[in-house]
């Protein structure tokens, strides 16, 4: 049963990686004010592109943070770790009881395609699946100058119908919002992540010191011509909302690596598919 069904205020967690004061959280939660109890905790700075690392050799440290939507004051903390750290402090010391809801974002650029192995954002949502917990990670597709209004709008109405509905286990929702006008947008899609890579490289540089460092580069390659990915949706002016998930066995690789082959060079299997 979700919270709203339930009578109670839903409590929601917000979270990101490009830290707590960045404008695309503070847009988010003003843009679910009102939507239930809202709680902020995200790193205290920008944390892009760490993916699902979290901190073990180090202690973790959490500090209040002064956070106000226009119906007053959220509790706030800054987290000195990565987006997935706080998510699992949040959860687990910080909110008595734990949240109904996680929300990620709004990330600055998109989160599509292979990009949501590296996202922290996605990161954030995908700890709050593995606990147990709904989630979503919302991004706009705009590096330059992004203007969070719209996709907060979308944001807000996408965690109300999740609010209502609740997600399948294990699932969450990776949502993109392209940067266009509110007129433009098209609507909403549900696609599938598009295969895609990085061609990449290291720039070779040299410091004052005449020392070697290298900085990476590269180009985003789109492999997949599919009218139902999260790029051919953003490309097409409607925001996509991908279900994602962290059990990542390729199922449909058993047929393939049980046929005879296997049988014959490792003596079949001590299990059933």
């Amino acid at each position: 049963m979700s919270a709203s069904s339930s009578g109670t205020a839903p409590r929601i967690l917000l979270c990101n990686d490009d830290g707590i004061h960045a404008p695309g959280i503070h847009s988010l939660a003003t843009a679910l004010d009102g939507v239930g109890e809202l709680f902020v905790v995200a790193p205290t700075t920008e944390q892009s592109a760490v993916g699902h690392a979290i901190t073990v050799r180090d202690p973790v440290r959490a500090h209040s943070v002064a956070f106000e939507v226009p119906s007053g004051p959220v509790p706030a903390w800054g987290v000195t770790g990565t987006p997935a750290d706080s998510v699992k402090l949040a959860c687990h010391e910080l909110l008595d009881p734990p949240p109904d809801l996680v929300v990620s974002g709004i990330n600055q650029g998109p989160n599509t395609a292979v990009n949501v192995l590296y996202s922290g954002t996605v990161s954030a949502a995908t700890e709050a699946s593995i606990l147990g917990v709904d989630a979503l990670a919302i991004s706009l597709c705009d590096w330059s100058e992004p203007q969070f209004e719209e996709a907060g709008r979308w944001s807000r109405r996408i965690v109300e119908w999740a609010l209502e509905h609740g997600l399948p286990r294990g699932v969450l929702l990776n949502v993109n919002v392209p940067a266009l006008p509110e007129d433009e947008i098209k609507g909403i899609a549900l696609t599938r992540q598009a295969r895609a890579r990085w061609e990449e490289g290291f720039d070779r540089r040299t410091d004052p010191a005449d020392r070697p460092y290298y900085w990476l580069s590269g180009t985003f390659v789109n492999l997949d011509d599919g009218q139902e990915t999260d790029l051919s949706a953003i490309e097409r002016g409607y925001v996509s909302v991908t279900p994602i998930q962290h059990d990542m066995t390729a199922y449909d690789a058993f047929d393939a690596l049980t046929d005879g082959s296997w049988d014959e060079s490792f003596g079949g299997t001590d299990f059933e598919t």
